[in-house]
C-alpha cells in the first residue's frame, strides 16, 4: 500500500524512510481526465496518488492558475466562440482571471497527435482553467489531512516576455502557498532553478523539487557559460554529475525525465541524501523498470497504472 505523502516526507530535509515511495497524478491524471483541470485532481484524490502534480502561471491581473504552457494550448482549448483554436492562444499573462475563464479546457482536439496520445482521457466540456486557490480548497473539501501538492514555475528564459519576471513569479507563488496555509504540503519544482533557489533562501519550509531532462541540462544561451536553466549549478562542474549539482545547489529532490535515470544514479542520490524521482512514467513496462531502479518517486499520467504495478509486487 502506498504511504501517506506527509509520512515520508520531512518539511525541511526532505528525508525518506526504507521503502518509502511518492505517488505523483501528473498533471492531476492527465491520461483519464483533462490536464490540469479539477476533474483530474479529483480523480488523482479518487485513485489514492500521494501527491498531485501541476503547473503554475499567473494571469495579467495577478491569478495564480494552473496550467502547463505559457500560451493557450490549440489542441486542448477551445474559445469565447466555442470554436477549437487554430494557433497558439494568448500568453497566460496576457489575459485577465475572468478573460481566461472564457476558455473551454475540457476535451482534446481530435484527429491531434496529442488527442492520440491519450485514447483514455475522458472529455468534460466546460472545463475552465482552476486557480490554485481552488486546488488547495478541492483538498480541504476532500477531508484528504496528508495529500501533498508538487507545483511547477512555468518560466523560460529563452521567453521572458511571455510570464512575469522569475523573482516576481516566485514571490507571488510564494504568497499564494503561505495564504492557503499550504506550505508543509507543498513543493515547488521548476527547470529554472533559480526560482528554486530564491525559494530556498525566502521560504524554506516549502520544499523544492530541481528539474532536469537532456535538453535543460545541454542549453546554452549567447556566450553565457553554461545553461541558462541551471542558475550556474552546471553539472560539467560537479564531476558530470547532475545529482552532485542539486546537492551543491542545496537540493533534496531531483527530478528526471525517466530515461536519464540509471542505476549509477540512483545509488549515487541515495548516498548524497537527495531523492530521485522520475516524469513521465505512464505505462506498466516502464512503471515495473522504473520501480526495479529503486526511485524515490515516480510521476504519472496513468497513476492507476502505478497503483496496480506496485500491488501486484
Amino acid at each position: 500500500m502506498i504511504k501517506p505523502h506527509l509520512a515520508f516526507i520531512v518539511a525541511l530535509g526532505v528525508t525518506l524512510s526504507a521503502g518509502a515511495f511518492d505517488l505523483q497524478g501528473h498533471r492531476g491524471a492527465r491520461g483519464l481526465m483533462p490536464e490540469n483541470t479539477l476533474p483530474a485532481y479529483a480523480k488523482a484524490l479518487e485513485l489514492g496518488v500521494d501527491t498531485i502534480e501541476c503547473d503554475m502561471g499567473i494571469t495579467k491581473d495577478g491569478v495564480v492558475v494552473l496550467h502547463h504552457d505559457l500560451w493557450l494550448n490549440p489542441d486542448t482549448t477551445r474559445g469565447p466562440d466555442g470554436k477549437w483554436l487554430e494557433s497558439r492562444g494568448p500568453a497566460i499573462a496576457d489575459l485577465t482571471f475572468e478573460e481566461l475563464q472564457k476558455y473551454d479546457v475540457g476535451r482534446l482536439k481530435p484527429g491531434t497527435e496529442y488527442a492520440k496520445t491519450f485514447p483514455y482521457q475522458e472529455a468534460i466540456d466546460g472545463t475552465r482553467i482552476p486557480r490554485m486557490s481552488d486546488l488547495f480548497d478541492l483538498i480541504r473539501k476532500s477531508g484528504n489531512a496528508t495529500v501533498g501538492v508538487d507545483c511547477e514555475t512555468k518560466v523560460s528564459p529563452y521567453q521572458p516576455q511571455a510570464t512575469r519576471a522569475p523573482s516576481e513569479f516566485t514571490r507571488l507563488i510564494i504568497a499564494e502557498i503561505k495564504k492557503a496555509g499550504m506550505a508543509q504540503r507543498t513543493m515547488v519544482q521548476s527547470f529554472d532553478w533559480s526560482t528554486l533557489q530564491q525559494i530556498q533562501r525566502e521560504a524554506p519550509e516549502i520544499r523544492t523539487m530541481y528539474l532536469a531532462n537532456q535538453r535543460s541540462i545541454d542549453a546554452r544561451r549567447g556566450g553565457v557559460r553554461g545553461s541558462p536553466w541551471l542558475a550556474g549549478f552546471d553539472p560539467s562542474e560537479h564531476g558530470g554529475s547532475l545529482v552532485r549539482a542539486v546537492h551543491a545547489a542545496g537540493g533534496r529532490i531531483l527530478s528526471v525525465d525517466y530515461p536519464l535515470a540509471t542505476k549509477a544514479m540512483v545509488a549515487e542520490a541515495k548516498e548524497l541524501g537527495v531523492a530521485l524521482y522520475v516524469w513521465t512514467v505512464s505505462d506498466e513496462e516502464t512503471i515495473g523498470r522504473m520501480l526495479d531502479l529503486g526511485v524515490d518517486g515516480i510521476i504519472s499520467d496513468r497513476p492507476d497504472l502505478v497503483i496496480k504495478t506496485r500491488k501486484a509486487r
